[in-house]
């Protein structure tokens, strides 16, 4: 071991191998769930260090675990504990390398904080539409490897149909230079789609060609009081057609994850819960004006009055109102932590299946956890939801945790195939996972993934453990 040390030290300098002090930055995931230990954390400072650090492991036979801002929810960034796995981290490589306005494109290292694109891109009056609460934190890099989703993936889509080209490190230390701003390149295979998703287990993403879309002349946000699932569903139908390309947001939140934002930050001011099943947040972005965007949604929700598939709503008056509307939302898995330990599940479902899902999934915690409470939020637009199970009041939450979790993930994950839904939406596998996937994968499609892993990563060195078992 002291000679690979020395050949990394040798690479990216004796300042940028750490294998002393304290590492939990790097070793110990963001949910505080797993904890690793790493032969070294490795930082590179470009593509060729990178692939020179990959090279030496390889040789070595050392395995590798590429982490961006270990933001991750699955387990996905952190060494293992056997002491052996390199962490290599990317957060050195963040810069912006170019824009292309004619083009809207703009390629970025890896390691570029997601908060950076979005204010580079707004600097050049232009809109990087990726969102998420971690933003001031993950990094592209990351995005990628795990198609993270977002908040406006109902209109732009997932990290995935952000990404027009890649720079990668293989497994055996080769540098594929894909950056092509292209939007149509139609010779043979795709593999930036080979990469983006696969959690750093076929190779190091270390850089990426982004779009970018023209700003909306006016972003507005409304707040929605629904009586029930269905009517969200309902309401989204009828925002798809009022608003059209303009629906970029379309979050539902349950009353119970609404209430522990109310009781844990008694500062934020939580609008219409208390009386309604669900509340829903929109957001309008709108092309022509702002005056254009209000109509256009006081027409929706007039409509939505009328159908009664909306009891009440407000329209942000101003930039600041609908940051606070943002971020009481964003504020529910902090909240939902603030309560206790709880067992996450971030799941896709056809949007028109979910209020059954929701329905008979309710039911069948409720019947086999008396008193058990659901947190449930999402991404109504796009069929995802974080359908959260939260301990008995009364009851121990670490108990719960420890006791209760294989059973509900059981019940849930067999309720989410049985609706034809994802166990894993906008996550990821990582190893928190990867015994739930051989069960829910069907076994052509994990054959499949198998020999893409044994083609790029005979080794098996890349992110061992995660994603797939081999």
């Amino acid at each position: 071991m002291d000679k690979i040390l020395d050949a990394l030290r040798a690479i990216v300098g004796d300042a940028h191998v750490l294998t002393g002090g304290d590492l939990s930055a790097w070793e110990l995931d963001w949910r505080k769930r797993a904890r690793g230990k790493a032969l070294a954390v490795v930082r590179p400072a470009d593509t060729a260090q990178v692939a020179a650090v990959v090279s030496a492991c390889a040789a070595a036979g050392v395995p590798m675990v590429p982490q961006g801002g270990n933001t991750g929810l699955v387990g996905g960034s952190t060494p293992d504990a056997s002491g052996r796995q390199v962490v290599l981290s990317l957060q050195r490589m963040n810069a912006v390398r170019a824009i292309d306005s004619a083009n809207l494109t703009m390629t970025v290292e890896a390691g570029c904080i997601l908060q950076t694109l979005q204010e580079t891109a707004e600097k050049a009056g232009l809109l990087f539409p990726l969102s998420l609460a971690a933003e001031g934190s993950c990094t592209i890099g990351g995005n990628l490897g795990s198609n993270a989703g977002g908040t406006q993936v109902v209109r732009y889509g997932n990290t995935r149909d952000l990404c027009l080209g890649l720079e990668v490190v293989t497994a055996q230390g080769e540098v594929w230079e894909g950056l092509s701003g292209l939007r149509k390149d139609n010779t043979g295979y795709d593999l930036r789609d080979l990469f983006i998703g696969s959690e750093g287990t076929l190779g190091i993403i270390t850089a990426a060609t982004m779009k970018l879309y023209p700003m909306p002349a006016a972003q507005l946000t409304a707040w929605a009081a629904v009586p029930s699932m269905e009517d969200a569903v309902t309401l989204l139908g009828l925002a798809h057609r009022h608003l059209g390309a303009g629906l970029t947001g379309f979050e539902v939140m349950g009353r119970f994850a609404l209430s522990l934002v109310a009781k844990h930050f008694k500062q934020q001011r939580v609008p219409l819960y208390e009386d309604t099943a669900f509340c829903v947040l929109l957001e309008n972005s709108d092309h022509e004006s702002e005056s254009h965007a209000r109509e256009q949604f006081e027409r929706l929700l007039e409509t939505a009055m009328e159908d009664g598939c909306v009891t009440d709503a407000v329209v942000a008056e101003n930039l600041q109102q609908a940051h606070q509307l943002w971020h009481v939302r964003e504020s529910i898995p902090l909240a939902q932590a603030e309560e206790g330990l709880n067992i996450k599940h971030d799941i896709s479902v056809p949007v028109s299946l979910i209020p059954e899902f929701v329905r008979v999934t309710d039911q069948l915690l409720a019947k086999a956890i008396p008193g058990v409470r659901l947190v449930n939020f999402g991404h109504l637009g796009d069929g995802n939801l974080h359908y959260n199970v939260q301990a008995p009041a009364e009851g121990d939450a670490a108990a719960f945790l420890r006791e209760q979790e294989e059973n509900v993930n059981a019940l849930v994950y067999d309720s989410v195939q049985a609706f034809g839904g994802s166990i894993s939406a906008e996550h990821g596998v990582g190893s928190l996972k990867l015994d739930k996937l051989e069960k829910h994968k069907s076994p052509v499609a994990l054959s499949l993934m198998r020999a893409i892993k044994r083609g790029l990563d005979p080794e098996n060195l890349m992110n061992p453990g995660r994603v797939l078992r081999i």
